[in-house]
């Protein structure tokens, strides 16, 4: 007898592998790893049938997106007084709790470092200087 079970990995991948097939690198990773084992809470893993989702924790930093431009804000370009806080919504949190960074928020930044790439443009940004960060909470009541 089989059962279709909801599994969630954290994988750990070399920077190698980050590239046009990203997705791909995973899922093969998460099949190696995966298929073939036992464990106490769920048996015997047969096989992966699909993969849902595959999101990114980013204790190293955020991305941020403008237009077709992707940009990552290093934790060393954020805030000293911001922290990750993981969970259900990853996010970095003033001490106070006032100000808090998570997905789907507008953030003003400034941009310190371009790549390009014959397929995309890559960018290095910061919030750490005036007026920069949160400008627009999606969690924030009308």
């Amino acid at each position: 007898m089989f059962f279709h079970m909801v599994l969630e990995r954290n994988l750990l991948l070399h920077p190698r592998y980050f590239g046009p097939h990203l997705r791909e690198n995973l899922v093969m990773k998460l099949m190696k790893d995966v298929e073939g084992t036992c464990s106490r809470r769920h048996g015997f893993v047969v096989a992966i049938t699909a993969v849902d989702g595959i999101g990114m924790e980013r204790s190293m930093g955020f991305f941020a997106e403008a237009g077709p431009v992707q940009i990552f804000v290093s934790s060393h370009l954020i805030p000293d007084d911001m922290d990750f806080r993981t969970g259900d919504m990853p996010n970095y949190t003033t001490s106070d709790g006032s100000v808090k960074i998570q997905s789907d928020n507008e953030v003003r930044l400034k941009i310190i470092g371009t790549r390009v790439d014959a397929t995309e443009i890559f960018c290095i940004g910061t919030i750490k200087d005036d007026f920069l960060g949160v400008i627009n909470d999606s969690d924030a009541v009308v």
